[in-house]
């Protein structure tokens, strides 16, 4: 999908499914796997960049960068994590305008205090519906082209209940958001009501965390259901964190890799994976004279 389509994609009523990346090796795999869609977590950049939790410690500056790479590396259309646009309104606007420079073509921006936590950890806070709004209708003028989509998350179930959610989410649809986000339903019968009460409203977003307040569901379940873009943003890290604790244990215990090979790829595979033998003879092309 070129990623300036993702707009009329999400009109669809096929779910875009966007698994979470957190630098281009990853984009580059999930890309190999066949997403139409990417979703760069900025839980994700936390866990592996600085070894912290989802609690507001990555900076803008930080997310902004590894976009930029992410998009130097695969074409798909990019997600983007803004948590809570990294301030006020004005701050809102020029996260908007450094992440579509970065290559962004959707931002996530959230309506919690700063600094943010994430969406499924206990202890939240949010500024008030009318400031979130004025930061959604910021993000909206300070977009460069109309297919850069702004996705308007709330928080307020944990705080507030499912209705304060559902009042907010529809307030952000009316100061311009094209995705809504209402994260951390309890139940299903919570997410029945988000879809019934603002499924026709805007495109809606869900969210599935392994372990987290919500049930997980398949990409293709909640697409029947009414949501149009399914996020797994940190399962990778999941995944990677488990696997590397096995691969570290098994060098230690034993002095060698050989243990450990049938589940990794040796320096050959990993090439392959990463595009070497096509880069080295691109290089070569242009080693040779011009005609």
């Amino acid at each position: 999908m070129n990623p300036t389509s993702l707009r009329q994609r999400l009109a669809e009523p096929r779910p875009v499914t966007a698994p979470g990346i957190y630098d281009a090796l990853t984009a580059t795999l999930a890309a190999a796997a066949g997403f139409e869609a990417l979703y760069v977590s900025g839980a994700a950049i936390a866990y592996t960049r600085l070894g912290r939790p989802d609690i507001g410690l990555v900076s803008m500056t930080e997310v902004a960068e590894t976009v930029a790479l992410i998009r130097d590396r695969v074409d798909l259309p990019l997600v983007v994590d803004a948590d809570n646009g990294h301030g006020n309104a004005l701050n809102v606007q020029r996260t908007v305008r450094v992440y579509e420079r970065a290559g962004a073509n959707a931002l996530q921006i959230e309506d919690q205090t700063l600094p943010k936590r994430c969406g499924h950890l206990q202890g939240k806070s949010l500024i008030s519906a009318a400031e979130m709004a004025g930061k959604i209708r910021a993000a909206v003028d300070a977009r460069a082209s109309e297919e850069t989509l702004v996705i308007a998350r709330t928080d307020a179930i944990a705080t507030d209940g499912l209705q304060a959610a559902i009042d907010r989410a529809a307030l952000y649809a009316e100061a311009g958001a094209d995705v809504l986000f209402v994260e951390a339903p309890r139940d299903r019968a919570q997410m029945a009501a988000i879809v019934q009460a603002l499924g026709t409203a805007r495109p809606l977003m869900a969210n599935m965390v392994e372990g987290g307040d919500t049930p997980i569901s398949t990409a293709e379940e909640l697409g029947q259901a009414g949501f149009r873009l399914v996020i797994f943003p940190g399962g990778i890290v999941r995944a990677l964190a488990r696997a590397a604790g096995d691969y570290y244990r098994s060098l230690a215990e034993h002095g060698s890799n050989k243990p450990f090979a049938d589940r990794m790829h040796d320096f050959g595979g990993l090439n392959a994976v990463i595009g070497t033998p096509e880069m080295l003879a691109l290089g070569r092309r242009y080693e040779e004279p011009s005609a």
